[in-house]
């Protein structure tokens, strides 16, 4: 304590905080770039407490979604113009929607079948027809229910004021919820904005002007539509021309046909390449006595996954011998086999080259996600007309359809390998040899293991697809109980498919680290 009273540590703090006030105010007229002593004022309410803090911006509930499109909030713009839309629908609709337009469409198509009817009738009671009665009763049916459906349209009409009420009240609660959090989501933000300023401030005229037009042709299109239905063609339906259809359908057949006829030396040689593989494990596992291999089985079970399930896996074998689902089982997992052994003898290695190499990997992904995504029954047609049907096509579909998981989290494996170990093994001088195999693949093999399994279980989940297109085992079964509806049998075999699942589940993952 000094002669006078003041004590410099807390001189010095309060300069420390000052500075910091003013360079937060400074921060925060920068980023807000309009009215800043408000922002400024509620920024701190906000930051003062760690729970939500409702605060109240006029501006953004007037201007709503345009506000926060303006202001780079895209994740609160978009629900908030979805909500604003529909109670702007709403409000439309009721004022001036025709309500009972598809009523009113009803009883037109009706009233053309009332008067065939009518003619009938006449032309019946002309000639004395014994059908009097029948077409009598016929018109007296139709004409009631005209009847019900105008009272119907009549009800609907009714219900214009109270549907334009409700969507102004939705409109009115959605305008408060985004006056009451667009302080909030601002001021996280700004937070952002401190750490990276990349990030866009300020309202920029350009993104104002898109904020705008963008909201409101939206809100436009989405009220005139279902406003006015059917006044507006190029809202209901998409432009086009059924010939860019066939145009389109004429070049893929023709490519088909080119690639089958020049490519059929090829298509033969990996047909002929997995039926190698297919042909040594069928012989493996069908045509090799029962108790050899559920001996091997359940040793190898619990070799990797222990004791207790070494003992499920007897007991899920005995299941299917015992139901009769062993060949096809044994069938199953042959196919299974190849696809998953080829699977994994390309993907690994494939993973491993694209791991250091960002943009192989980069070129590979979409091939990848389009093998993921596209449905089963769609790649199946050009396997089918490069490979036939039969168990060969059945491989390729499964392999497409199961193969990339291997591929990915081989390669997310090996870049999550830490580069302060490789860099380590580097100075103590490791080649690339040894780098791989010493360092790299030990590091990444869960990663890897993980991949394996999926591939597994994905070719596995193909086993009933892959049985349209001639592939024998447990999924012909469950074909055959869905055509004919044989619960029993589909549940049964069913299960069996499970069953094998679980086995090679534990036998690739392992209960033992």
């Amino acid at each position: 304590m000094t002669d006078l009273g003041i004590n410099p540590l807390e001189d010095t703090q309060s300069e420390a905080a000052l500075a910091y006030a003013r360079k937060r105010r400074e921060d925060i007229a920068a980023f807000v770039r309009t009215n800043p002593d408000y922002y400024v004022r509620n920024f701190d309410r906000i930051g003062a407490s760690a729970r939500f803090t409702p605060t109240f911006n006029l501006f953004a509930g007037l201007f709503g979604p345009i506000w926060f499109g303006a202001r780079g909030l895209w994740s609160w713009a978009l629900p908030f113009l979805i909500l604003e839309a529909i109670a702007l629908v709403q409000i439309a609709r009721g004022l001036f929607g025709d309500l009972g337009a598809d009523a009113m469409a009803r009883i037109a198509s009706i009233e053309g079948t009332l008067e065939l009817r009518r003619q009938q009738l006449a032309a019946a009671i002309e000639s004395g027809s014994d059908k009097v009665d029948v077409y009598t009763r016929t018109v007296e049916s139709l004409e009631a229910n005209i009847g019900g459906i105008r009272a119907e349209a009549e009800a609907l009409a009714a219900q214009g004021p109270s549907i334009a009420l409700a969507g102004l009240a939705i409109l009115v609660l959605a305008k408060l919820a985004q006056a009451i959090v667009a302080n909030t989501a601002l001021e996280s933000r700004f937070s952002d904005w401190l750490s990276d300023r990349t990030i866009r401030f300020g309202m920029p005229v350009p993104q104002i002007v898109f904020s705008a037009v963008f909201m409101a042709l939206i809100v436009a299109a989405a009220m005139l539509h279902y406003s006015f239905p059917g006044r507006f063609p190029l809202l209901a339906s998409f432009p086009t021309d059924p010939d860019i259809r066939l145009i389109s359908i004429d070049w893929v057949e023709a490519f088909f046909n080119w690639a089958v006829l020049n490519g059929e030396a090829l298509f033969d040689a990996i047909t002929y390449c997995i039926r190698l593989m297919l042909d040594a494990l069928e012989i493996v596992f069908v045509s090799t006595p029962w108790i050899v291999i559920a001996s091997l089985i359940i040793l190898l079970t619990w070799l990797t996954a222990g004791v207790r399930m070494a003992i499920y896996s007897g007991a899920f074998l005995a299941y299917m011998g015992f139901l009769g689902f062993w060949e096809k089982a044994m069938t199953t997992l042959a196919l299974l086999g190849t696809a998953a052994c080829l699977s994994i003898l390309i993907g690994i290695p494939l993973g491993m080259f694209a791991a250091r190499r960002p943009r192989f990997y980069a070129a590979i992904q979409p091939i990848m996600d389009f093998m993921q995504t596209m449905p089963a029954f769609v790649f199946m047609i050009p396997v089918i007309a490069f490979f036939g049907t039969g168990k060969p096509a059945a491989v390729v579909t499964t392999m497409i359809f199961g193969g990339t998981p291997v591929v990915r989290l081989t390669v997310l494996g090996l870049r999550g390998v830490p580069e302060s170990v490789r860099e380590a093994a580097i100075s103590f001088g490791a080649n690339k040899w040894y780098l791989l195999t010493k360092v790299d693949l030990p590091l990444a093999a869960p990663s890897i293991r993980a991949g394996i399994n999926q591939t597994i279980m994905l070719s596995l989940a193909m086993v009933v697809v892959a049985s349209l297109i001639g592939a024998k085992g447990l999924g012909e079964d469950v074909l055959e109980a869905l055509q004919y509806a044989n619960v029993g049998q589909g549940i049964l075999a069913g299960f069996s498919i499970l069953f094998c699942a679980m086995i090679l589940d534990r036998i690739v993952q392992g209960g033992r680290r």
